[in-house]
């Protein structure tokens, strides 16, 4: 017997539900997510995942703590063998991701792997810390009238290079939103420099949505500057745009009047 007919004879079936915890708010979480945590049988959950979600979890549930930070982090690839035998051992699994499984999240990449050893699958969006973390700072990625989209760009690809789409990104008047970049902050700000953008007004939020959070603007020249004198760093979302000087928070105001002078 193959593995799917295997599959077809069991009672739960094993099943993967791939789910967006948000951008670090607990409150931040679908009910939709909630429902598919409170029928886990195990939960595979990442370093960014705030614990109070996994009270929504039954007693006899599994938790798994996989990592995904530098270092400390479980392989992808052995993350993907987990999810398939802990499906096929309990039933229901759920990877419990941050912000958006599909942003950046590699999301795609574990169900695809899942449905190759013929697991049934589903899908939960989360609230991409892109936007959540932007909003809670008082910033719009679309104020009217100053930007008319945005571009959400990875600060640390496979290679742990700095994706090339940042140069194309700033030849336009799209905010930007850099995940993952706080190690190329030098790197950002060189290219900012040569585009003629030194001068563009950037934020960086840390744990952005929470009551931890920490925000630093000025202008993109001085990145590294920013994050050292507010002390700020992973994890953190990066905003680049006019947009940063519109912002509702009344201190971003004058802390860009500051940079100005």
């Amino acid at each position: 017997m193959n593995h799917l007919e295997y599959f077809n004879t069991l009672d739960p079936r094993p099943k993967l539900t791939v789910v967006g915890a948000g951008p670090g708010d607990p409150d931040l979480i679908t009910v939709k997510a909630i429902k598919a945590l409170e029928s886990a049988d195990v939960v595979l959950y990442d370093a960014l995942i705030s614990d109070e979600l996994l009270n929504y979890c039954k007693e006899s549930c599994e938790k798994i703590y996989v990592g995904k930070r530098p270092r400390e982090s479980h392989s992808q690839n052995s993350i993907n063998s987990m999810i398939v035998e802990k499906a096929y051992m309990c039933g229901h699994v759920v990877r419990l991701k941050g912000g958006d499984p599909f942003i950046f999240g590699r999301g795609m990449e574990e169900i695809e792997y899942a449905k190759n050893f013929g697991l049934e699958t589903a899908y939960i969006p989360g609230v991409s810390s892109s936007i959540g973390a932007a909003g809670c700072a008082g910033i719009s990625l679309t104020a009217r009238g100053v930007s008319e989209s945005f571009w959400v760009i990875t600060g640390t690809k496979t290679d742990g290079s700095l994706s090339q789409d940042l140069i194309t990104a700033l030849k336009t008047t799209a905010t930007i939103v850099i995940l993952m970049g706080m190690s190329k902050l030098s790197q950002i700000s060189e290219i900012c420099r040569l585009l003629g953008k030194g001068d563009l007004p950037v934020a960086i939020i840390q744990n952005g949505t929470t009551e931890r959070q920490k925000v630093g603007v000025g202008f993109a020249k001085d990145l590294e500057i920013i994050a050292e004198e507010n002390k700020l760093s992973n994890p953190a979302v990066i905003i680049l745009g006019e947009v940063v000087k519109y912002a509702s928070l009344k201190e971003i105001h004058s802390r860009i009047e500051i940079f100005k002078a």
